[in-house]
């Protein structure tokens, strides 16, 4: 592989701007790249694990959603039982799994959102097997009720921020009380529901800012006014683009957009426009305790 000669030239603005308590300070960094691997950089993101969550491409058919999800540019996939009655049957399934998963990088678990069937000491038991495969089991926080139940579950508990249905989770206020009572657990960042919430997206800076050592995966799709997922759009893309300097690239991004087969590289091509410098004039970076506006300028 070739060497990517990089020079930077900073120049730092005298003004400051004070939101929530919070100083930021704005830089300019100009970033020219010299060699093929400029490449790499206008696609952004480099190596980035997108992929597809099982529910939104085929709801509970998981075999079909797996097929769907099998790109060769997915790298990452969520299996979904987001309804009670699918719970088992995954469960079921998942032994006879391991071929069609062997290709992603990246494999996480989205337990039911409701619980009606079972006792909570009943579903956090069929809950185990997931957890002892190392996966992120994504958990709706209003399912919670017994928190000793779920600390069991360590790290593998993964809490997702909620949409404007629900009346907890949906701020950065109520899902720190929830972290404090699971100190293990990671952060779902759901970033339609965030802007959803918040149109402005200062919510979800937070959420970013304030979690961003328990985040564990990014959901994304454009979330509309009935809380219903579907494609992304130039809205989107658009407020995304504003948190996305706090999601580094290590971060799987699963989205939960509703696409055929044939729709699946657009949809991924789609979701890096979101981290993707050369689409843009700049972006912003937190880089210790500061706001860095960055400017990347392949050579010729």
């Amino acid at each position: 592989m070739k060497k990517t000669l990089v020079s930077i030239r900073v120049r730092s603005h005298e003004r400051t701007t004070w939101r929530r308590g919070c100083k930021f300070t704005l830089c300019e960094v100009s970033i020219r790249v010299r060699s093929h691997e400029s490449s790499l950089l206008s696609m952004g993101c480099f190596e980035m694990r997108i992929g597809f969550s099982t529910g939104s491409v085929a709801l509970d058919d998981v075999r079909r959603g797996l097929s769907i999800a099998s790109h060769l540019s997915a790298k990452a996939v969520e299996l979904s039982a987001l309804r009670e009655d699918e719970l088992v049957p995954l469960l079921g399934l998942l032994s006879n799994l391991d071929t069609e998963l062997k290709q992603f990088d990246y494999v996480s678990f989205h337990a039911p959102s409701k619980r009606c069937r079972f006792t909570e000491a009943d579903f956090v038991d069929k809950l185990r097997p997931v957890a002892a495969r190392g996966w992120a089991i994504i958990v709706h926080p209003d399912v919670i009720e017994d928190f000793d139940l779920w600390r069991s579950l360590g790290a593998a508990v993964c809490i997702e921020n909620m949409d404007k249905r629900k009346q907890i989770g949906r701020t950065e206020a109520q899902l720190q009380t929830i972290f404090e009572k699971l100190p293990e657990a990671t952060f779902c960042f759901d970033i339609g529901h965030a802007r959803q919430v918040d149109p402005t997206m200062m919510e979800a800076s937070l959420f970013l800012r304030m979690f961003r050592d328990r985040l564990r995966q990014v959901h994304m799709s454009f979330v509309n006014s009935q809380s219903k997922h579907e494609r992304l759009n130039f809205e989107s893309i658009s407020a995304f683009r504003l948190v996305s300097r706090w999601i580094d690239e290590s971060i799987p991004i699963i989205l939960e957009t509703p696409v055929t087969s044939d729709e699946v590289e657009e949809e991924i091509s789609m979701a890096m426009q979101v981290f993707n410098g050369a689409e843009w004039d700049s972006r912003r970076m937190w880089v210790n305790g500061e706001t860095l506006r960055v400017s990347l300028t392949p050579e010729s």
